[in-house]
């Protein structure tokens, strides 16, 4: 991510915390759009039977966009810096990914003719 999208986030941070506060509620509000992607996603499987296909991949994707950038919003908003906070997910993520490059998939038993 380039630095020109955390200092965006940290202008959204501001804008919302000069009009409406800063108090739980106000958190809680920029952490919504998580629901709007499990709206996309069903909406573009056609998982509803009433409702039919109601949504786009690139609707999806753009949702999944806004909830990755709230979320640094929102990180900048308790006072944390996202680009910390990426960076220890994404060690986590890759020491994850080497553990599992480790292990036997499940299945395939060691020593199995």
């Amino acid at each position: 991510m380039t630095d020109e999208i955390f200092a965006e986030a940290q202008r959204w941070r501001e804008l919302p915390d000069d009009r409406n506060g800063t108090s739980e509620l106000e958190l809680s509000c920029r952490v919504k759009k998580i629901g709007e992607v499990v709206e996309a996603r069903l909406g573009l499987l056609g998982s509803n039977p009433r409702k039919g296909t109601t949504h786009t991949v690139d609707n999806a994707v753009g949702k999944l966009a806004d909830v990755v950038f709230t979320s640094l919003t929102a990180i900048a908003s308790m006072g944390m810096d996202p680009r910390q906070a990426v960076a220890a997910c994404a060690a986590k993520a890759a020491a994850y990914r080497a553990e599992l490059a480790h292990q036997t998939p499940a299945g395939n038993q060691a020593g199995a003719a």
